[in-house]
């Protein structure tokens, strides 16, 4: 059962990176990978909106902020995967 969560979480970890990576260029996909896509999507934008009207974007520089939802997902995805660690 520990493995079972633990490579679900790495799937969902890498599958966060991939949406990241992939979603300016969304309406460019194969109809193969746009399925994965749309999955992942599905799934990752309840909680990325969520996490946005909880946590600001982050100023950088004039006119130029970061939005911290993908990176505390990340953060709480790693934290999950290594609580099961121990």
């Amino acid at each position: 059962m520990y493995f079972i969560i633990c490579m679900l979480l790495n799937i969902l970890i890498i599958g966060l990176f991939l949406y990241s990576k992939l979603l300016p260029y969304k309406d460019r996909l194969d109809n193969r990978y746009k399925g994965t896509f749309d999955f992942f999507s599905k799934l990752f934008n309840p909680m990325l909106n969520f996490l946005r009207g909880v946590i600001k974007p982050f100023q950088v520089g004039s006119g130029l902020a970061v939005d911290m939802s993908q990176i505390v997902l990340l953060i709480l995805l790693l934290l999950l995967l290594g609580i099961g660690r121990f």
